[in-house]
C-alpha cells in the first residue's frame, strides 16, 4: 500500500520498503530495503533543499511530481498459483514535465516474473540488488567517469563499477533523452547499457538507492546534478597555467634547476612537482633531508618565482615507515580478508592508509601539514587513490567502513576529502588537490583528476579525449592528462617526439595543462651510503625534446597563458553553476543530432572547439562544426557556417582549433607559427 510520509511517497509489499523522494530540483531519489526501512545514507548525496513537490495517491496509483520529473507509481497484487500467496509489486515510470516516458522499470513480463528491482539476500548479511529498466535500442548515453575506450555513445557498453589505476568509475549516466541517472552506491558492482535493458547491480550492499533528474538539456541536467552532489570549488589562479613535471625530480637543486631555467627562458610556470619517493619510507609523509636538505627555502625561491611546489602523497605505508606501527596498532590501515597483510610491494612492501576511517584521515592530513603544509606547501598529488592494490581481488579488502565490495568505491572520495577539509580548517580558500581517481562528489573536494598510467601511444591519446568528456558529464569538472602519455617514451625518439607534440597541442586545451610522464633514458639514483634509492626518468621539460620541436612548445604554452582569461571564466561557470569546462560537443548543442556522435572533438567551455590529430603522421583533418554558431579557424582567421564537416590543414606545429561566433578574436593567429613538417 502506498501512503505519504514527510514529503515522501512510501510503497510496502512483499517484505520491501520502497520510498520515492523528492532530492532537490527536478529530481527524485529512489530507495527500497527489505525488512525495514530505508538508510540515510550520503556516499555522494547531499542534504536536499525544500522544494515545492507534490505527493498523491489515488488507490493503486501514486504520483511525486518535483518540477520536471514526474514519477508514476503502479501498485498490483496478484493471486500466483504457482506459490499460492498474493504476490504484491510495484513498478515506477519517470516522465517528464511533457508527459514524455523518459525511464520505466522493467515489466514482470507475465509468466516470467521478472524482478525490476532484485533485492537478493545473502544468508546472514547483505543484499546483492539489481536495477532493471526497459531499454530504448536508440537512447544515446554519456558519463560513467573514465574508461580506457574511444566509444562516446555508452549504449551497448557494459561497466565495471570498481575503479583501477587508469579507471574511475563515477555511476552518473545522461541521456539524449532528458534525464540523468545516478546509481548512489559505492559497491563493486556492474551497469549494463543493452538494446533490450539498463541493468545496475551492486554485488553486496545494503539497499537499492539511485537519484534521476529531467532536463531539457544537458546544461540543465549538469546543474541539478552537481547542485545534488557538489560543485567544484573556484580554481586557483595556479592552477589555470604550466604545470611541470616528470618521474621524478630527485633532489632539490635538480627541480630548483628545471624552474630557474624555466624563467630563464621566460617559459610561463605556475605548477613543479616533486615527485614520489621523494620519502625515507612510504608512509612517512616527509622529505628525506639527504636529498631535500631545505625544503623550506626551496618552497621559498619557488614562491618568489611565481611557481607553486606540489607533492606527491601515497596512501601506502610501508613496513619499514616511521608511522606503520602506530597506524597498525589502532586499525588505521586497510585489512586483508585472508593471507599476509601486504597489498601491495613496489620498492618496499606496504598497506593501505583506511582513508573511509576519519582518524585515519585526520593523521594523514596532521601529518602532512607538518611536514609539507607549515613549509608552504598548498598544493598534493594525491597518487594510488583507487587505491592501486597489488591484486585487484576486491573481495579480499576491509576498511572501516565495511568490506571494500560493499564500500570500495569510496575511497579516492575520502582520500581527497582528507586533505580538502584539513586544508580549509587550515585557513586555504582555494582548494585543487591531483588525485589518480575519483568517484560521485569528488568534485567537491577539490579533486582535479588525472587519467592515471596510460600508455604512450596515439590510441590512448585519442581516449583521453572521451575520457575528458565523460568525466565531465560525471560532474568531474577538472581533468587532466599525462601529457605524452605516461610509460616509457623516449624523448631521443623522432616518432613520439610527433606525438609529445600533439598531446601537448591537446593538453593545451585540457581544463588543466600538466606534463608528466615515465621518460626514457632512466637515471639511476644512490645515496651517499651508496645505498639505491628509485631511479628517476629521463628529461621531460620543453627543451629536452630538440630544436624543431622546442618552438612549437614554447608556443603553446604561451598560448595557454594568452587562455587564461576565459580559462578563468569557465572554470567560476563550473564553481557556480555546474557545467563541465571540457564538454562534449552536445553539451551546448543538443538540437544538432550530429553533435552527439562526434567523439575526437571536444569543447573547452562554450566558445572553444577543439579537435586534437590523434592519428600518427597525419597533417590534416576533418572537423565538424556544429549548427547554430559561425566559427572561425584560429590558425587562418578563415570564418564557417556551422552544421557542417570541414577539411583543414593541421602540419605538426598546428592543432585545429574554431571560436564560436567571434569570440576571443586575440587568439587567431596564435595556433599557426613556422611551419614544421
Amino acid at each position: 500500500m502506498f501512503r505519504e510520509h514527510d514529503g515522501a511517497l512510501v510503497w510496502r509489499g512483499g517484505g520491501e520498503t520502497l520510498r520515492v523522494e523528492p532530492w532537490g530540483e527536478h529530481s527524485v531519489r529512489v530507495r527500497a530495503a527489505l525488512q525495514r526501512d530505508v538508510l540515510d545514507a550520503d556516499h555522494a548525496l547531499l542534504p536536499p533543499p525544500r522544494v515545492a513537490a507534490e505527493v498523491r495517491v489515488e488507490g493503486p496509483t501514486a504520483t511525486v511530481t518535483n518540477g520536471r520529473i514526474r514519477v508514476v507509481a503502479t501498485a498490483s497484487t496478484g493471486d500466483e498459483h504457482v506459490v499460492g500467496y498474493p504476490v504484491h509489486r510495484c513498478h515506477l515510470a519517470f516522465y517528464n514535465d511533457r508527459g514524455e516516458l523518459l525511464l520505466e522499470e522493467l515489466d514482470a513480463g507475465g509468466s516470467l516474473r521478472l524482478r525490476a528491482r532484485d533485492l537478493r539476500p545473502h544468508l546472514g548479511g547483505d543484499l546483492a540488488v539489481t536495477a532493471a529498466f526497459a531499454a530504448d535500442p536508440d537512447e544515446k548515453l554519456y558519463g560513467m567517469g573514465q574508461y580506457q575506450q574511444d566509444d562516446l555513445d555508452l549504449k551497448g557498453c557494459t561497466f565495471e563499477l570498481a575503479h583501477r589505476n587508469s579507471q574511475a568509475s563515477v555511476p552518473f549516466v545522461l541521456s539524449d533523452r532528458g534525464y540523468g541517472f545516478l546509481w548512489h552506491n559505492p559497491a563493486v558492482g556492474t551497469a549494463t547499457f543493452g538494446r533490450n535493458r539498463t541493468e545496475w547491480r551492486a554485488g553486496v550492499t545494503d539497499q537499492l538507492d539511485y537519484w534521476i533528474t529531467a532536463g531539457d538539456t544537458p546544461a540543465q541536467i549538469s546543474a541539478t546534478y552537481t547542485a545534488a552532489t557538489g560543485r567544484v570549488p573556484m580554481m586557483p589562479e595556479y592552477g589555470l597555467g604550466f604545470w611541470q613535471s616528470k618521474l621524478r625530480y630527485w633532489n632539490q637543486d635538480q627541480l630548483l634547476g628545471v624552474v630557474r631555467e624555466h624563467v630563464a627562458r621566460g617559459l610561463p610556470l605556475d605548477v613543479v612537482v616533486a615527485d614520489f619517493f621523494h620519502w625515507p619510507h612510504m608512509g612517512d609523509f616527509r622529505f628525506e633531508e639527504e636529498f631535500w636538505p631545505d625544503p623550506a627555502a626551496m618552497v621559498a625561491e619557488l614562491q618568489e618565482h611565481g611557481v607553486e611546489l606540489m607533492v606527491s602523497v601515497w596512501p601506502q605505508v610501508g613496513l619499514g615507515s616511521e608511522n606503520f606501527a602506530h597506524l597498525v596498532a589502532n586499525n588505521l590501515l586497510v585489512g586483508t580478508e585472508r593471507g599476509i597483510g601486504v597489498q601491495m610491494a613496489f620498492e618496499e612492501p606496504s598497506m593501505f592508509l583506511d582513508v573511509t576511517n576519519p582518524e585515519a584521515r585526520d593523521f594523514l592530513w596532521d601529518t602532512c601539514r607538518r611536514n609539507y603544509g607549515d613549509l608552504g606547501v598548498r598544493l598534493f598529488w594525491l597518487d594510488e587513490a583507487e587505491p592501486e592494490y597489488g591484486v585487484y581481488d576486491f573481495d579480499n579488502y576491509r576498511y572501516h567502513l565495511g568490506p571494500n565490495v560493499k564500500v570500495g568505491n569510496l575511497y579516492p572520495q575520502l582520500f581527497s576529502r582528507a586533505f580538502y577539509e584539513g586544508q580549509r580548517a587550515a585557513g586555504q580558500e582555494q582548494v585543487v588537490n591531483l588525485v589518480r581517481c575519483a568517484w560521485a562528489g569528488s568534485q567537491r573536494y577539490g579533486a582535479l583528476a588525472w587519467s592515471g598510467d596510460i600508455s604512450s601511444t596515439f590510441a590512448d591519446l585519442r581516449r583521453q579525449i572521451t575520457a575528458g568528456i565523460h568525466m565531465g558529464v560525471a560532474g568531474i569538472a577538472w581533468f587532466t592528462t599525462d601529457i605524452g602519455g605516461f610509460h616509457l617514451g623516449d624523448v631521443d625518439d623522432e616518432a613520439f617526439r610527433e606525438l609529445f607534440v600533439r598531446w601537448f597541442q591537446f593538453g593545451t586545451f585540457c581544463p588543466v595543462m600538466r606534463v608528466h610522464g615515465d621518460r626514457l633514458p632512466y637515471e639511476d639514483v644512490t645515496a651517499g651510503d651508496g645505498s639505491r634509492r628509485l631511479r628517476s626518468g629521463g628529461p621531460n621539460e620543453l627543451w629536452s625534446y630538440g630544436d624543431e620541436v622546442y618552438p612549437v612548445l614554447e608556443r603553446y604554452v604561451h598560448l595557454r597563458e594568452a587562455l587564461r582569461p576565459y580559462t578563468r571564466q569557465v572554470m567560476e561557470t563550473a564553481h557556480r553553476e555546474g557545467q563541465p569546462v571540457m564538454r562534449g560537443l552536445f553539451h551546448d548543442f543538443p538540437d544538432d543530432a550530429r553533435a552527439w556522435d562526434v567523439g575526437d572533438q571536444f569543447l573547452l567551455g562554450p566558445d572553444v572547439l577543439v579537435a586534437p590529430v590523434v592519428v600518427e603522421g597525419a597533417r590534416s583533418r576533418d572537423v565538424y562544426l556544429p549548427a547554430g554558431s559561425r566559427w572561425t579557424d584560429a590558425a587562418t582567421g578563415t570564418e564557417h557556417d556551422g552544421g557542417r564537416w570541414v577539411s583543414v590543414d593541421a602540419p605538426l606545429d598546428v592543432v585545429p582549433v574554431f571560436l564560436r561566433d567571434g569570440a576571443l578574436p586575440h587568439l587567431v593567429g596564435r595556433t599557426a607559427g613556422a611551419r614544421t613538417s
